[in-house]
């Protein structure tokens, strides 16, 4: 999210040596305490009170005719409808739509499999959320617990939240991206210009209530790693530099993807992932020459080809929109949460995370099917997808295909 000043938002004074420099140069040094996308907070000479603001256009009240020009003519999405195979893959990513609560999901496979295509597909289908207006941090105006540091000051002063709905964002994570980029920096020029210590939001404020997407994930860097277990653990990232100390909330949906080839993942990021998909390339003749016949329509005319799903990809997107609001009344036994942690417990899965992450995606599956009582059938389906990834305890060894998931499910629901 990048941090744009505004016209009006250049003082007239700048430092002498950027005095005869372009106006578009000079506009980014300002005197003034407020600019958009991030911070200000003044520390200069005298008993001047320190302040905070807050200012952004993440989620802009209305789109502009050129916001709507330039979206048009981004680069296409291959439709998520359009994807071939891969059911496993796909029925991860979309309950994690439903419910964002199951903690995202990690995509093992082989390379050319399509598993980036299918993440990025999602665009089209994130539902719309409501956000407090020009919050930097698409911060929830009905959750008090989960609003940014601006917008609960404005709450605590008897002000209305304006509110505004957004879409919500999908952001990728890079593998060369600077913990600054990631996290958050201080922007050191303004405080020696201006005498403001302006803090300019990352990557993780822009994913807030949205999903980070990071391909290659068994290739991060170890301190991006430590960055995204500290956010993931408590929903809130925490930058402190240059004896300033801010807090944002960060709770996002986390997808990775890479190739076991490659390397695997840290045991302790891979139990943040509530889901682990594994992804196989296609044997059969028929199939993959209708995926490649596939490929070539939407590379020779993307619009028309985007056009011909678009009635399968607005019936998915009902059908996400439905499971969403239905989720919350979702019943699920006692019986089979009783049997689903008895799995867990023969499997010697640790911690109770497994037990947690595969209610919800029960949940989420019924929701989806538009039923409003979890059925053992869907929890079969499930769970093998929540546990595996937590059954390894070596380093060492690889991941586990599921079926001892799959055996022990049998055996404990008979």
């Amino acid at each position: 999210m990048a941090a744009l000043l505004s016209p009006s938002s250049a003082s007239a004074a700048c430092p002498p040596r950027f005095a005869s420099a372009p106006n578009s140069l000079r506009a980014r040094f300002h005197t003034t305490r407020r600019f958009h996308g991030g911070f200000g907070v003044g520390f200069g000479s005298g008993p001047r009170p320190r302040r905070l603001v807050v200012s952004n256009v993440a989620a802009p009240l209305a789109q502009s005719t050129e916001q709507v020009a330039a979206k048009e003519t981004q680069r296409p999405v291959y439709p998520f409808s359009a994807i071939v195979g891969q059911d496993e893959m796909k029925l991860c990513l979309l309950l994690n739509v439903i419910d964002p609560k199951i903690g995202g999901v990690m995509i093992m496979g082989d390379r050319g499999t399509g598993k980036s295509t299918a993440v990025r597909s999602l665009i089209d289908l994130l539902p719309e959320i409501r956000v407090v207006a020009g919050d930097p941090f698409n911060s929830d105006p009905e959750d008090p617990e989960s609003l940014s540091a601006d917008a609960r000051a404005r709450l605590a002063n008897g002000e209305e939240l304006p509110v505004a709905t957004t879409r919500v964002v999908m952001v990728d994570l890079p593998l060369g991206a600077t913990e600054d980029r990631v996290c958050g920096t201080i922007d050191i020029e303004k405080a020696l210009t201006d005498g403001v210590k302006a803090f300019e939001p990352g990557l993780l404020a822009k994913a807030n209530r949205g999903i980070l997407y990071v391909d290659e994930v068994n290739l991060l860097d170890d301190h991006l790693v430590d960055v995204l277990l500290d956010s993931a653990a408590s929903g809130w990232n925490t930058v402190e530099r240059e004896g300033i100390s801010i807090s944002h909330p960060a709770r996002f949906i986390l997808i990775g993807s890479g190739n076991p080839e490659e390397g695997e993942l840290r045991p302790q990021l891979l139990d943040r992932f509530g889901m682990h998909a594994q992804v196989v390339t296609v044997r059969d003749a028929e199939l993959r020459v209708k995926i490649v016949e596939e490929r070539a329509r939407f590379d020779k005319d993307p619009k028309g080809f985007r056009g011909s799903y678009q009635a399968e990809q607005e019936k998915l997107q009902n059908q996400i929109a439905s499971a969403r609001s239905n989720l919350g009344a979702v019943q699920i036994d006692h019986d089979l949460r009783v049997k689903i942690s008895k799995v867990c417990s023969e499997l010697n899965v640790d911690g109770l995370r497994g037990d947690i992450v595969t209610n919800r995606a029960a949940k989420a599956l019924a929701a989806l099917k538009g039923r409003d009582k979890v059925t053992a059938e869907d929890i079969a389906t499930v769970i093998p997808n929540c546990l595996r990834h937590r059954l390894r305890k070596d380093p060492l060894e690889s991941i586990d295909s599921g079926l001892l998931v799959v055996e022990k499910f049998y055996e404990v629901f008979s």
